[in-house]
């Protein structure tokens, strides 16, 4: 498959209309409002779950008349999974296998970056995802994450390392932080890794897919299905919402996620907005809030891949977030 990056000139509307509903927990069918054009979704469901509230799932499709236009960069890249923005408008952009690679605003792309750790690329792992610190100007530093192969098994890590001035490589490159336990499985690691506005990190941390494992994305005494938040030296940051609390990592930030692969402060309101792949016909938006639960794998709208229901079938409980759209 031809791997290629498109920068698109324009903006887009991202479930507008499921922004302005209230969660409830009525049992609704999903209406197009008056004048829209119908749901872009054509194939039936995937399961006849009911949603909890109007404009949940199978919003009406939105026209849009803005112009915009897309020019492919390169066509050179091997499977290039997480990319951030320099202050000069180059891209830094990572490579499943486990390289990292600047790549210009006209398609120049350089040879991969020295020093960065080995990864460990099987199945869903590699080297993910990453930003630059907002001071970088001054301090070139990088932030990134990967899955690591241990003597117990895998983890999802997350390292720093300076991008060097004659941009060869990075420099003193550090593992600041592993999601533990560690598991012999290579599926479903997440990670997106971001600043927030205090200067620290958030990483999404998957729940490692296998039925035996994904049951700690529930538990607060782990790092599994949970959004960390840290410092940049891989500390738990302070006001974290567990800090204190007994038998609570205070890295944990939210708990109950699947597979979290985006991750994204909104510019105006400064949540915390995330999209997180489900089993099937479960996928989900969501709006993040430090210390809640949003349920996997107790609650889901979705499936298991073999079709059949995942636990107790059920996509609403006390406690449990439920989200913005699925």
């Amino acid at each position: 498959m031809k791997k290629y990056i498109i920068i698109f000139v324009a903006g887009c509307l991202l479930l507008a209309s499921a922004c302005k509903k209230k969660n409830t927990t009525e049992n609704t069918t999903q209406t197009p409002a008056t004048g829209s054009q119908s749901s872009v979704e054509t194939l039936p469901p995937n399961s006849n779950f009911k949603p909890a509230f109007e404009g949940q799932t199978r919003v009406a499709a939105v026209k849009t008349t803005t112009a915009f236009r897309a020019t492919v960069l390169t066509s050179s890249l091997t499977a290039p999974w997480g990319l951030a923005v320099l202050p000069d408008g180059r891209f830094l952009i990572t490579e499943k296998a486990g390289t990292m690679r600047l790549v210009t605003n006209t398609g120049q792309v350089s040879s991969p970056l020295a020093n960065l750790p080995a990864v460990n690329a099987a199945g869903q792992g590699g080297l993910l995802g990453l930003c630059v610190d907002p001071a970088f100007s001054i301090n070139r530093m990088v932030y990134w994450s990967f899955s690591e192969r241990g003597s117990n098994g895998n983890v999802l890590a997350v390292a720093k390392g300076r991008l060097a001035t004659n941009e060869t490589g990075l420099e003193n490159v550090t593992v600041i932080y592993r999601a533990t336990p560690a598991y012999t499985g290579a599926n479903q690691y997440g990670s997106r890794v971001i600043f927030d506005r205090t200067g620290n990190l958030f990483v999404s941390s998957g729940d490692r897919s296998d039925p035996g494992i994904r049951v700690q994305a529930q538990d607060e005494n782990s790092a599994i299905g949970k959004i960390i938040r840290i410092t940049t030296d891989g500390q738990p940051a302070s006001g974290n919402p567990f800090i204190g609390e007994a038998n609570t990592r205070p890295e944990v930030y939210s708990l109950g996620h699947r597979n979290e692969h985006g991750l994204v402060i909104h510019p105006v309101t400064g949540d915390l907005w995330e999209g997180e792949l489900g089993p099937r016909g479960g996928d989900e938006i969501n709006i993040i809030k430090p210390g809640a639960n949003y349920g996997w794998p107790v609650i889901t709208y979705g499936i298991d891949y073999s079709g059949q229901p995942i636990g107790n079938a059920i996509q609403q409980q006390t406690g449990m977030e439920q989200p913005v759209y699925y």
